[in-house]
């Protein structure tokens, strides 16, 4: 299973990736919307986890994207926002969850499983 993990944060991307690889993903990183969102374009994924905010844009923005390009991915949100707003937001773009930094970092590799398995992937 290939994950595509965008965020700001490379040390963030480097912790989730080396967890996730110990469970069997493979694990690509991006840390702008647009090496993401090229990224999306010129491979494939099974799943995308989109932090909130780049330098180039917004983990909205590129969930709206990321739909125009495939709307069958499941696409999770790791955001240290906590707002009930900002969960809404990201699932009315088009997100199937929405997991909270750092408390629900266990829950990143179920809920993986879980879209994945929903998606029939």
């Amino acid at each position: 299973m290939r994950i595509l993990y965008v965020e700001e944060f490379a040390e963030s991307c480097e912790l989730l990736a080396l967890w996730l690889r110990g469970s069997g993903y493979e694990v690509v990183s991006a840390n702008t919307m647009s090496e993401g969102l090229r990224l999306a374009k010129s491979e494939t994924y099974d799943a995308y986890i989109l932090g909130s905010r780049f330098a180039d844009g917004t983990g909205l923005d590129l969930c709206r994207q990321l739909r125009l390009i495939d709307p069958r991915i499941p696409i999770i949100f790791y955001s240290a926002l906590t707002r009930k707003c900002d969960r809404e937001a990201a699932m009315g773009a088009g997100a199937q969850a929405y997991l909270i930094k750092p408390d629900d970092f266990e829950m990143i590799e179920p809920t993986i499983k879980l879209l994945i398995g929903a998606a029939g992937r």
